[in-house]
């Protein structure tokens, strides 16, 4: 269904304010920047702002949906006779391959997680989105597998899969802080990758396989 005029209009808004508060914090820091002043720059109401992010950390981390659903969606999208784990690590692979921004492979992300880093509202919210991520995957887990509900299975394969999307990011992000550049980066991220797919179990790895009987 083609995107309505009213819908647009909406979406350019929410970007707009959101691109205009992330401007704000990278240059002055998250806790020293407020709503009211957000609202201001962006010339619209405090209660506009709130419409659109419910909590200031929104405005910062305005793509978490995206992030919590991703591993889901890798999963959904497996081929035929591919795992789950199989499926996030191809496509982990692919993104850093890639010098993909959105795993944070771009020149200003280092200012990016710098403003994170200093900020525990912001660290307490990725938490947060991580706890999120896992309970999406599992839930994702027991409906592509038919687990029974007191299976532990689909919980503790969530928790491996995103050990291997957390750990890539976190050390993505390490490296990007300390100077690194995207394309060199990614090549030592997927080493790294190389050595974790090493670290998994034949369970973890052959565990929801498609196509499996």
């Amino acid at each position: 269904m083609a995107e309505g005029l009213r819908e647009r209009k909406k979406r350019q808004t929410r970007q707009y304010i959101s691109d205009v508060a992330t401007g704000l914090f990278i240059e002055r820091g998250f806790d020293a920047v407020t709503v009211a002043e957000i609202a201001e720059a962006s010339d619209v109401s405090v209660n506009t702002v709130y419409n659109y992010f419910p909590a200031k950390e929104d405005l910062f981390l305005d793509r978490s949906r995206e992030v919590v659903d991703r591993l889901s969606r890798w999963v959904r999208g497996r081929r035929d006779g591919e795992s789950a784990a199989a499926a996030v690590l191809r496509e982990l692979r692919d993104e850093v391959e890639a010098v993909s921004p959105r795993m944070g492979l771009m020149d200003g992300y280092a200012r990016f997680m710098t403003v994170i880093h200093e900020s525990p509202a912001l660290r307490s919210r990725l938490w947060a989105i991580g706890q999120e991520v896992v309970d999406d995957l599992e839930a994702t887990l027991r409906e592509e597998t038919g687990a029974a509900p007191d299976d532990p299975m689909p919980g503790l394969i969530a928790g491996q899969v995103n050990w291997l999307h957390q750990t890539v990011l976190a050390d993505i992000g390490r490296r990007m802080m300390a100077g690194g550049r995207p394309a060199e980066v990614s090549r030592e991220v997927l080493l790294l990758l190389d050595e974790m797919t090493e670290l998994l179990s034949e369970k973890v790895l052959n565990y929801a396989v498609r196509g499996a009987t």
